[in-house]
């Protein structure tokens, strides 16, 4: 089952380290924008996968973060989210592994349930029985202008 969050407001989300980003819905028009971000489409066709999820996950991220909390410079002072920031703040594992499955993955989970076979009738899943109940995802959507 998908349910249908209706709420265009950015919402906070906890990274955990004590910081929060305040995000965009993560819409279609939002992924596909990053897609299309140059960042993105000038990857060489050798990069890696690790490669590709980290541009791709900060493209998203300076598209999507229009706030936070927790994040300062080495003195303590409150930082003011720009691009530069975000590129920062995302060059630490911890915070882009947790932006990562917190976010970007939402957008790609949906994307994956569509990959899934069905047993083949003549090779080793014949008979095998499903184990793994129906997804539920929850999928903001931002109203149409």
């Amino acid at each position: 089952m998908i349910r249908i969050e209706l709420s265009p407001e950015p919402q906070w989300l906890d990274l955990g380290h004590g910081v929060r980003l305040k995000l965009l819905p993560l819409t279609t028009a939002l992924m596909v924008a990053t897609r299309s971000d140059p960042a993105v489409q000038d990857l060489v066709q050798e990069a890696s996968n690790d490669e590709r999820a980290a541009v791709f996950a900060t493209a998203l991220a300076r598209r999507a973060v229009v706030d936070w909390d927790g994040v300062g410079d080495a003195e303590g002072k409150v930082l003011p989210v720009t691009p530069e920031g975000i590129d920062a703040l995302l060059s630490l594992w911890p915070i882009f592994e947790a932006f990562n499955l917190r976010y970007v993955s939402r957008g790609m989970l949906l994307d994956a349930e569509k990959n899934g076979s069905a047993p083949s009738p003549t090779g080793t899943s014949v008979g095998a029985k499903a184990t793994a109940g129906p997804a539920e995802v929850s999928v903001p959507i931002a109203p149409r202008d």
